[in-house]
Formats: structure tokens, sequence, C-alpha cells
């Protein structure tokens, strides 16, 4: 029953700031789906006569380098750096669930072994164990979600190991295997709900912190590659003309702070820590 409630609770709990963030989250959505009824046109269409055009009417965000609209490649490249950010969030809460279950509900050696494993790699701030394990595989976008969710995970497996490990000594666990209910039958009942719910909300924190981390990977020149409009490539090239096109770095940096905001607010409301 408690379980079930959490999600209520959450929705009743959004406020003015949660609202304003599930209007953003909405839009942000729109322009994975279709970035054409935000921003028509080709991301990747220049026009060298129309090069560094400051923000106005006919391009609201100016145009960079090459003479291509500014507002266009930020929408349009929604989806790569949120596709990217949510597919190495997938990647970190897969390899964690199972580290994590492995760990919370296996013996007590394999559980030892596991929790030190997870300590050490989680005291590796995530950026610097990402930025590792590209040097080792290489840069790319795949290399980016490879990096980012093997860096991530760690924290996901922390996070269940604890909740596991507590429900599983739970007086309601202990009374339905004492009514005969199988492991099988336990596990799904009432260690499974009641320890994936507090992982959604993560998570959801998780995207957003994994679209900066994916970003600075291409600033730094070891994600997606140029021309792709995604936010940290656009960073990359814009920085060098940052003294008389200050556009071209602003925007997609706002784009990355605002999706990163939107994801924080809503994960802090759905896991009830924010009033």
């Amino acid at each position: 029953m408690g379980t079930a409630r959490r999600p209520l609770a959450g929705r009743r709990r959004l406020g003015p700031s949660g609202t304003l963030a599930l209007v953003g989250l909405v839009a942000i959505l729109t322009a994975v789906v279709a970035p054409g009824l935000l921003a028509p046109g080709d991301p990747l269409a220049i026009d060298p006569s129309r090069a560094f055009l400051p923000p106005g009417p006919s391009h609201p965000l100016g145009t960079d380098e090459s003479g291509r609209d500014v507002l266009t490649r930020i929408v349009h490249g929604t989806a790569a750096s949120a596709g990217i950010g949510l597919a190495a969030t997938a990647l970190g809460i897969g390899t964690g669930l199972v580290i994590g279950f492995a760990a919370g509900l296996g013996p007590r050696w394999l559980d030892a072994v596991l929790g030190r494993v997870i300590e050490v790699l989680f005291a590796l701030p995530t950026l610097v164990m990402a930025l590792l394990l590209v040097a080792i595989i290489g840069p790319g976008t795949q290399s980016s979600v490879l990096a980012i969710g093997l860096a991530t995970a760690p924290g996901y497996a922390r996070i269940l190991r604890a909740r596991v490990r507590g429900v599983a000594r739970s007086d309601y666990v202990a009374h339905a295997r004492l009514e005969g209910s199988g492991g099988m039958t336990v596990f799904l009942r009432h260690i499974a709900p009641n320890t994936l719910w507090p992982l959604v909300a993560t998570a959801t924190l998780g995207i957003g912190q994994a679209i900066v981390w994916v970003s600075a990977l291409s600033f730094l020149g070891l994600g997606t590659p140029p021309p792709s409009p995604e936010w940290g490539a656009m960073l990359d090239a814009g920085r060098v003309y940052i003294s008389y096109a200050w556009w071209l770095t602003v925007f997609p940096g706002l784009a990355i702070v605002v999706t990163a905001t939107v994801l924080t607010v809503l994960g802090r409301r759905l896991g009830g820590g924010a009033r």
C-alpha cells in the first residue's frame, strides 16, 4: 500500500516550480520527438552569406560561422544530447541493478567483495572516471554513452544495495517467508517494488547530470564530433569565436543548464525531497 501511494504523493508535491519544470519537460520532449514543430529547417544547412548574424527577428538566436541558424541547431540537437544522456543513464541503471541486487541479496562474501568495489569506484569523480574510460576505448558518441553509463553505475548500485539490504531485513519480508512464500515471490511482491521506486527519482536526476557530463566530453572533443548539433559540440565549436559571437556559446550552454534544471526539479519532486 505504501509503495502504491508514492507516485500520487509525488504529484501532490509538484508545486509551482515542479509544474513549471513539467512544462519544460513537455517542451524538451517535443523537441526530441518533433523538432520541426519548434524550429523548422535543416540544422546542417549552411549559408556563408549569413555567417555570424547576431540574434534578431530573422534568427532569434543568431547564426554560427557557417550561417547555420543556432535556434534550429539547438532544438534539433535536443534529441542527440538528451538521447545520449538517456542511453547513458539506462546503461548505468542496468549495470547498477545487476550489481546492487547481487550485493544486497547474495551471500555475505559476494556482498563484501562487491561492496568494496562499489565504494572504491564511487569515490572517483564521475567525469574523471568517464575520461579514463574514453581514453581507453577512444572518443565518439558510443564511447560517451559507454563511459558515462559505466561511470555512473557505482552510484546506482550503492543506492540499490543499501535499499535492498534494508528491505530484505524488514518485518514484512520476514512474515512473508514465514507464511511460505518462495524466494521469487518475495522478491517480486515485496523487495523489488520497495527498492526500485527511489531509483526512479534518482534516475531522473541522473539523466540531467548525464547530459551535462556528455556535453563536457563533447566540449573537450571526446564526444560527438561536429557538425552534429549536439550541445557540447556546439559549445566546443563556438568557444573559438566567443569574443565577438557570444551567442554561439551562451545559448547552447543555457540549453544544457535549463534541461538539467528541469530534470533535477522533477527528480527531487518524485523523490519527495523537495517541498
